[in-house]
């Protein structure tokens, strides 16, 4: 079972969720505020996290992005809010999966467990560690080095590179870029890939009009090449 952070403000709420889900088996520490949320991630990572975003500290959406700043799990909001531009708004902003309340307590473990394989998929599917001639990435440690030198890379120009380098030679798609890397809707974001990819190209020693790495493959997408 997993370990699972549930940050939620009504304590009867709380109570009742971290009954059922530890009921369920799972190991579930609860906070009521975002701060606290943030202390727990930074001292004990979790397997998942099911965020409220009525807390009373910090509002859910920008505790959204300061968790997906330092933990890179997945994210359940939980919350009353049911406008469909605030779901996907959150959605782009780094949630996995979101539910209106109220829901039931087999609901909310059921989409649990989806999220959880979904990501133990993924994980599985790509290498540990990387190694493309001179450059090296370790997918565990979230480090990449360039001819033995380390990287300095954003979270989100990690995740672009490691997912990249763990499919050489295969073309990958923006609308797969969209929806695997920054898990969001595949539509009218291809400027984000494009400033993305043009640090990251920078920080390769590369440019798109001479790629070592990272080719451009015009109108399909992008495909990782190891020099020859």
């Amino acid at each position: 079972m997993a370990t699972v952070l549930l940050v939620e403000d009504d304590h009867i709420i709380r109570a009742a969720l971290l009954r059922s889900l530890t009921d369920r088996g799972h190991t579930v520490h609860a906070v009521g505020t975002a701060l606290d949320a943030l202390r727990r991630v930074a001292s004990d990572t979790p397997d998942l996290i099911v965020l409220d975003l009525g807390l009373p500290d910090l509002d859910g959406a920008d505790a959204l992005r300061m968790l997906r700043g330092i933990a890179d799990v997945p994210i359940i909001i939980a919350t009353a809010r049911d406008d469909e531009t605030e779901i996907v708004r959150l959605l782009k902003a780094g949630a996995d999966d979101y539910m209106v309340k109220p829901f039931t307590s087999a609901h909310l473990d059921a989409r649990l467990t989806s999220v959880l394989r979904r990501a133990g998929r993924a994980s599985r599917e790509e290498p540990v560690v990387i190694d493309a001639g001179s450059l090296r990435v370790d997918v565990g440690q979230r480090l990449a080095y360039l001819d033995d030198q380390p990287l300095t890379l954003t979270r989100k120009e990690f995740d672009l590179l490691a997912y990249l380098a763990a499919r050489p030679g295969r073309v990958v798609s923006r609308r797969e870029l969209l929806e695997e890397v920054w898990r969001q809707p595949s539509v009218g974001e291809d400027q984000t890939i494009d400033v993305h990819l043009y640090w990251l190209r920078r920080k390769l020693g590369e440019s798109a009009a001479k790629p070592r790495f990272l080719h451009t493959v015009r109108g399909v997408g992008f495909k990782f090449a190891v020099p020859a």
